[in-house]
């Protein structure tokens, strides 16, 4: 293993100045989810940039999902998870146990170990203070929520008391029915409310390639209309076509630039935030 010396250490914090001087007082959206959530080493190493980022006054707004776990708890209760067009199939159990797993175990999991880093969070959910109002997205899928409004005072009044606000994605309506939200989507509509610098969407690739089974041929800065032609073009497809989408959505909504990258690399949030090497796709108007 290589280690850095203390010259090496000294210029690198240098070089990462202007980020430090740019980012501070700003607001930044991280979704966090799939395969970066899996493994307890990487939770620990996203923990610990937020932490650090909040530290050098960064306002960090962390969104996360939580599918595998949803998944693994239905199958112990004996429910098969299903899914239409990559959304879960949600009646009125399956979004009890959404907003179990989500809002009573992970939210307090991510929340418990911000604090073991040093960090000073508290976890919400999208009905906490009606935050995310939401109407069934489509009958197929039952509990499924379309976001109609942010009522955002929550996530501001918790930030500028100094706190990092940790949100999971269940929703409500006027008549108190929960709902699952989509996790890029509710973070892209939160990032907007926000008025936020960037949003991190992390994911299990590079960002957006031109080819998809070589990791070399990552794209790194695209604009909307670049994004519209490779999508024309068969580039951005598949499962890429939505999280493009969510972007989209989040810069029409206001937020400066929306980055796509792999959050199964250590420490790729400080790496995009903080160096000139960036870690993913940057995506703006």
């Amino acid at each position: 293993m290589n280690y850095l010396t203390g010259l090496e250490r000294a210029e690198v914090l240098t070089q990462a100045l202007p980020y430090i001087r740019h980012y501070n007082g700003r607001v930044i959206v991280v979704k966090y989810g799939g395969k970066a959530m899996q493994s307890d080493e990487l939770r620990e190493q996203v923990m610990e940039d937020i932490v650090l980022l909040r530290l050098i006054g960064v306002k960090v707004v962390l969104v996360h999902g939580g599918g595998p776990e949803i998944s693994d708890f239905m199958t112990k209760l004996g429910k098969k998870p299903e899914f239409v067009d990559g959304l879960r199939v949600t009646d009125k159990e399956t979004a009890s146990i959404v907003q179990m797993v989500l809002a009573g175990k992970v939210n307090k999991e991510l929340v418990s170990l911000i604090e073991k880093k040093g960090g000073t969070a508290i976890g919400i959910s999208g009905i906490d203070g009606r935050l995310i109002e939401a109407k069934m997205k489509d009958e197929r899928l039952g509990f499924v929520g379309d976001v109609t409004t942010i009522n955002i005072k929550p996530v501001n009044d918790l930030i500028e008391n100094g706190y990092i606000p940790v949100i999971c994605t269940v929703g409500t309506d006027e008549n108190g029915n929960v709902y699952n939200i989509n996790g890029d989507t509710a973070a892209a509509y939160i990032a907007g409310a926000l008025d936020a610098e960037s949003m991190i969407l992390m994911t299990d690739v590079k960002g957006v390639l031109r080819d998809m089974t070589d990791p070399k041929s990552l794209i790194p800065e695209l604009t909307v209309s670049d994004a519209e032609k490779l999508k024309d073009e068969g580039i951005i497809a598949g499962g890429m076509i939505p999280k493009v989408g969510c972007c989209i959505k989040a810069l029409e909504k206001g937020v400066k630039n929306v980055v796509i990258m792999d959050g199964t690399v250590p420490h790729s949030i400080l790496t995009e935030l903080l160096t000139d090497e960036g870690a993913g796709t940057l995506i703006r108007k």
